[in-house]
């Protein structure tokens, strides 16, 4: 590969950040091809799980074919295409020509896959192309109705341009499903095997991506560090924010062995990193089910339920602390509980409590707490599940406002 090839692998959007090594293997996975004008490079509805990059040259995406074809967007040099048959292995959704002579960069899914395994994080960038990606084809509709409206003369090319403006927003709105994919992704869905405790988690996002996020991360000493975390606001901006702060607590929580100063370090790097325009309140454990002990410190979150059946007593986790990534300084404390055979964990966010009623009633935490206490006895999973049963019930129907997660750890 040519020196200009790989600096054009390095301006790729979702490969900002990325390791030297992981660039080396793109390049050397890397093929290149060549199109002359006219020539088709990928087709309406055929099966493909190759992406491109474009080195030189430009290249038209149309819908359809003959007098129903429908130029829907044009990419030139640096663009990528073909994300979505790559992520998802569908047909191709639109048939890309090349305009000019062109030369591409073609990736193959098989040897893309386990690159992007070597550093997961690049999943975070990928959710940013797509978003960029979303707000291109917006301003691109916007534009297009006001051409509509200006030029009412030019009745056909104004239907066309309508036509191409509504698929366009059928690819945004798809591509912002695969975001919501993406996304589910990168939260766990299967947990560290524990001796002596077992977890289980369960969310649903208010829109397509959403803000609010739990992990439990293996740490030495066969300690897991338990995080159950909000973004402020909601939607895509959310949803970016969130996979930072994800990849910065995990990384931190393998470097300190205490969870206040996980958190503090978390809360520098988000400042900078990012403007101080959001912020994300967490709650960070470190659970040592051998000892059965739970190491925490609490920024700004929804204070934990501790349930424990021997006793029937059902406590509140409240350490204090404030929202990271917003002020310069945060003062945060760190707390140690001790744990025993049958206790439960519930760690929630405040779409759990908010969640309202048709008539404006918030579930509220005595009820979370009436429901943990009454079914001690269930797996975590079961209680996740059911957690969420009981807020359906309040809802009834209501509009889901907020974000919604819940992480349960039982002690064995």
């Amino acid at each position: 590969m040519t020196p200009v090839d790989q600096e054009a692998l390095r301006s790729m959007p979702f490969l900002e950040g990325a390791r030297a090594d992981v660039l080396e293997r793109l390049a050397e996975v890397a093929v290149e091809r060549r199109y002359a004008p006219g020539q088709v490079i990928l087709r309406e509805g055929a099966m493909g799980r190759e992406l491109y990059l474009i080195i030189d040259g430009l290249v038209e995406v149309v819908k359809g074919s003959g007098a129903d074809e429908m130029e829907i967007a044009r990419r030139g040099a640096g663009d990528l295409f073909g994300e979505m048959g790559f992520l998802e292995g569908r047909p191709r959704f639109a048939t890309v020509r090349a305009l000019e002579p062109t030369r591409l960069l073609s990736f193959a899914h098989n040897d893309m896959e386990p690159v992007l395994a070597r550093q997961p994080e690049l999943l975070y960038n990928a959710v940013r192309v797509l978003s960029a990606r979303l707000r291109e084809a917006d301003r691109r509709m916007i534009a297009d109705l006001r051409r509509t409206n200006e030029e009412l003369a030019r009745a056909y090319r104004e239907l066309k341009e309508a036509q191409a403006a509504l698929l366009e927003k059928e690819r945004m709105e798809h591509e912002l499903e695969l975001a919501r994919d993406l996304q589910q992704s990168i939260l766990p869905h299967a947990f560290p095997e524990l001796p002596r405790a077992s977890c289980a988690a369960r969310n649903r996002p208010a829109r397509q991506v959403g803000g609010d996020f739990y992990d439990v991360v293996r740490l030495s000493g066969g300690r897991v560090g338990l995080v159950m975390a909000d973004v402020s606001d909601k939607g895509l901006a959310a949803a970016l924010y969130m996979a930072l702060a994800r990849s910065l607590i995990r990384a931190e929580a393998r470097h300190h062995a205490s969870p206040r100063q996980v958190l503090l370090s978390t809360h520098r790097l988000l400042l900078e990193m990012t403007e101080a325009t959001m912020f994300v309140t967490v709650f960070y454990g470190v659970l040592d089910a051998d000892q059965r002990s739970l190491r925490y410190a609490r920024a700004g979150h929804n204070y934990p339920l501790l349930f424990s059946p021997s006793n029937g007593e059902c406590q509140e986790l409240a350490a204090e602390g404030i929202v990271l990534g917003c002020v310069e300084e945060v003062s945060l404390d760190e707390a140690r509980v001790d744990l025993h055979g049958d206790d439960v964990l519930v760690l929630y966010t405040d779409g759990i409590t908010d969640a309202n009623s048709p008539s404006g009633e918030f579930f509220g935490t005595e009820r979370l707490r009436e429901t943990v206490c009454a079914a001690g006895g269930l797996t975590a999973q079961d209680m996740c599940d059911l957690v969420f049963e009981r807020v359906d019930r309040f809802q009834r129907g209501a509009v889901q406002y907020d974000d919604m997660a819940v992480l349960v750890v039982r002690v064995e």
